[in-house]
């Protein structure tokens, strides 16, 4: 017998993780969702309860998106952030076959299974190209296309990205303490709070995402990590998170749940400010690690270039950091006559759409004209 042979008869056969009741919590649990073309009832159902299944991402403001980018066929287009894949292919459907798209992506894990899904739908490199590399090498792609009619950005984490327990992306779920688009290059959030000094880390805090107690959480983390207790899960911390707010008078947990405009029990409001604190802690991380800002104002500075004559682009944000730098970029290029036109207020899902995808909730779209 080879040793080859022998090697594939030693390797212990490994089970499926099964169901653990009707709809299972544990992430790897969820083979069904996790292999979509093989249970498309599954996934239908999921869907229906307002849920995303695991490994998938429901695109957001799909038929807005293309409304508004007016996609003919024989046109060029771009897409910013490839992601799962789906506003790639409505935009692909409206070329009819003639015409090219160009796709970007940073994170190599869920590119390459894009890539697969869109091949097997029929969009090979005949018309859809696309590159592991930034959006903002816009500029690049768009001397080698000959500019573009169409762009879309967007902008955010995909929710394969967020439901996947070894990236890192969620509070919710334990794993590493990551947050990397591409966890090959850069380094984590664990060795971003294993290096960074309290005033910074209490600055980004409060200029990613608004912490109105970026200052006590800095303290206590530097603290931790002073004291030998490294944060590099995000089970841990959540834990530091929760136990810093622990300390906050009453009152003050009062304060700010009226601010939300919702009325909460004393233990639920607790929670709830625990919540939203871990949720603007992980999306600073993630913002600082990943350069995000960074990235956004250099496509944006590329942008008009990019474009056509008449050519036009749409941005989706997800919070007020995106939304405030695309929505200054858009102003100026106007006041300069860069653009012909731009939006003047905010394009929001429908409410219908938000019941169906609780996280379409805070997308705001906004869109420009390139000037003739």
């Amino acid at each position: 017998m080879s040793q080859e042979n022998q090697n594939i008869q030693e390797e212990p056969h490994k089970r499926r993780v099964r169901y653990k009741g009707k709809y299972p919590r544990n992430y790897k649990e969820k083979y069904k969702e996790l292999n979509p073309e093989k249970y498309q009832d599954t996934i239908k159902k999921v869907i229906r309860k307002g849920s995303t299944p695991a490994g998938m991402h429901i695109s957001i403001m799909v038929r807005e998106i293309i409304d508004f980018l007016q996609i003919k066929p024989g046109q060029t287009g771009f897409d910013a952030t490839l992601g799962y894949g789906g506003h790639t292919k409505a935009m692909l459907e409206c070329l009819k076959g003639q015409g090219h798209m160009y796709a970007t992506d940073v994170d190599p894990i869920e590119s390459a299974k894009t890539k697969k899904r869109l091949a097997d739908a029929g969009f090979g490199e005949d018309i859809l190209t696309i590159r592991l590399q930034n959006f903002c090498t816009i500029d690049e792609i768009a001397k080698e296309a000959g500019g573009f009619d169409f762009v879309l950005a967007d902008l955010g984490v995909s929710s394969m990205q967020i439901d996947n327990p070894d990236r890192g992306f969620s509070f919710k779920v334990d794993g590493p303490l990551d947050l990397r688009l591409n966890p090959e290059k850069g380094i984590s959030a664990a060795e971003r709070l294993a290096q960074i000094e309290e005033d910074e880390l209490a600055g980004m805090l409060w200029e990613n995402s608004d912490e109105p107690y970026a200052e006590e959480l800095a303290h206590a983390i530097v603290t931790e990590r002073k004291h030998g207790k490294p944060i590099d899960t995000t089970t841990r911390l959540r834990e530091v998170i929760e136990e810093t707010l622990s300390f906050l008078p009453e009152k003050e947990k009062k304060r700010l749940v009226q601010n939300t405009s919702q009325l909460f029990l004393p233990e639920a409001e607790s929670k709830e400010i625990v919540k939203k604190s871990c949720q603007r802690t992980f999306q600073a991380l993630r913002i600082d690690v990943n350069n995000e800002f960074e990235v956004l104002y250099e496509f944006m500075e590329k942008l008009p270039g990019a474009l056509k004559p008449g050519g036009r682009a749409a941005i989706l944000t997800f919070h007020s950091g995106e939304d405030k730098l695309v929505k200054k970029a858009l102003k100026q290029g106007y006041k300069e006559g860069v653009y012909s036109e731009i939006a003047n207020d905010v394009v929001r899902p429908s409410a219908e759409e938000c019941v169906q995808n609780g996280r379409a909730k805070s997308t705001k779209m906004r869109w420009a004209v390139r000037a003739e």
